[in-house]
């Protein structure tokens, strides 16, 4: 995400970091370049301005011209107005003092709302352990009811519908009150998409909010669209009011102008983002992280969430005391892989590692690797998975069969685990891997 604008300013920011000393004219050429990054990005034109002159108007008040390593300061003050454009700090999502906690989801048609309702109820169910509903409201796009039904289901939510057939305000009401018959912590309403200029599904809107009172009405907004997602989100704003937004689609937008417009443009913050396709890549928006990451200094504290999520304290102490007594194989190499999975596609992943987003950003990383390794790991016997050292030829032909691949696959993959292992036991038990000799080795 934000790979373009991320390329432009990163390049930007090397020049002046790699200056001795810095003059006004260093500064003024760098806020060109930033202003051309960030109207390139579709950000919002007045937004562009006024970020542009608080950088430089900081830069050339912190006493930097003419000291040495200026450029370490200027970085900081556009890392420092880069989190300010998105909001400063992480809007927290707070629940009703009484349950149900009810939201009401809005957006255009196409936003991805459905999809973002079943993503939220997943992140409500397992990051707090909610019992939560979804209400079927949007009564006019085709198999609308049945989507949701089908993201419900596969988020742990119960489903609230009455078909199409009804008001969509009256079956509002309705799930409000079985969610609190039922006892639900939360309830989430899935309305209509509406295009903001239709006054009548913008009434119908309004007439919902009035008869469930939300605690909470969040716009969900399309990355992809860029500014007129912006203009969207600020006209919706003078029919219904809404407390924050939704970025969906946010992995497939390389620009970024709606993520570092919106907050500017209309007061509300985002306060959650849609990372990819499946359920769980939907995460809480954090505006310190997203700027590091688009200077290229990584994210390592939503890496090391997302590694938490997938392991518990016990797997991370049996893993290592497999990895003291050389007991890790190859059921538990393709564990760690399946586990890798989880955390979401390995390109996002890199680009939270500091360092590494930049230079990576333009490989091709294949997703498929995995699955070619994990077939190469079934078509194993048990016995072969837990002593790999017994895989040689006749066995390594069987098993490239087996895994639609050939024998150099599976002696590389056999040969790259043995290395590993041995490296993984040497960090584990305190000692300096001699990283030399592993890399003659696999030669």
């Amino acid at each position: 995400m934000f790979d373009s604008l991320a390329d432009r300013l990163q390049a930007t920011l090397a020049d002046v970091r790699g200056r001795g000393t810095l003059t006004e004219d260093d500064i003024n050429r760098a806020m060109r370049e930033i202003r051309l990054a960030l109207l390139e990005a579709d950000v919002n034109f007045k937004v562009v301005k006024s970020f542009t002159e608080a950088v430089k108007q900081r830069a050339l008040g912190a006493d930097i011209i003419g000291q040495l390593n200026p450029g370490q300061q200027v970085v900081k003050i556009v890392n420092d107005e880069l989190k300010e454009l998105m909001g400063g700090e992480s809007a927290e999502f707070e629940f009703a003092p009484r349950p149900p906690t009810v939201i009401l989801m809005a957006g255009l048609q196409g936003s991805g709302k459905t999809t973002a309702t079943g993503k939220l109820a997943q992140f409500l169910r397992t990051q707090y352990n909610s019992s939560v509903a979804v209400a079927a409201c949007d009564v006019y796009r085709p198999a609308a009811v049945e989507q949701l039904i089908k993201v419900g289901a596969q988020a742990g939510a119960d489903v609230y519908e009455q078909g199409t057939d009804r008001d969509p305000v009256k079956i509002a009401a309705w799930a409000r009150d079985r969610a609190i018959s039922e006892g639900k912590d939360v309830l989430i309403v899935d309305t209509s998409g509406r295009l903001h200029v239709d006054a009548e599904l913008m009434k119908e809107l309004a007439d919902i909010k009035k008869a469930i009172r939300p605690n909470a009405v969040l716009l969900v907004v399309d990355a992809m669209t860029g500014q007129d997602a912006v203009n969207v989100a600020e006209q919706f704003g003078q029919t219904v009011d809404f407390d924050g937004v939704i970025m969906s689609k946010l992995d497939g937008d390389s620009r970024g102008g709606a993520a570092l417009s919106v907050k500017a443009v209309t007061g509300k913050p985002i306060m959650f983002a849609s990372t990819g396709e499946k359920l769980d890549q939907f995460e809480r928006f954090h505006p310190d992280r997203m700027a590091q990451r688009i200077l290229g200094m990584g994210d390592v504290l939503s890496l090391i969430e997302k590694a938490s999520d997938a392991y518990d304290e016990e797997q991370s102490r049996e893993l290592e005391r497999k990895f003291r007594n050389n007991e890790f194989d190859l059921d538990d190499f393709l564990d760690q892989m399946r586990q890798i999975r989880k955390l979401g596609p390995l390109q996002n992943l890199l680009g939270m590692i500091p360092g590494m987003g930049k230079e990576l950003r333009g490989a091709k990383i294949d997703e498929r690797e995995f699955d070619r390794l994990q077939a190469i790991i079934l078509s194993m016997t048990p016995q072969e998975r837990r002593n790999p050292q017994l895989i040689k030829g006749s066995r390594r032909l069987r098993i490239a069969r087996g895994a639609g691949t050939n024998v150099q696959a599976v002696k590389a993959l056999i040969t790259q685990f043995e290395q590993m292992r041995k490296l993984m036991k040497q960090f584990s038990s305190g000692k300096m891997p001699d990283l030399g000799a592993i890399m003659r080795q696999s030669r």
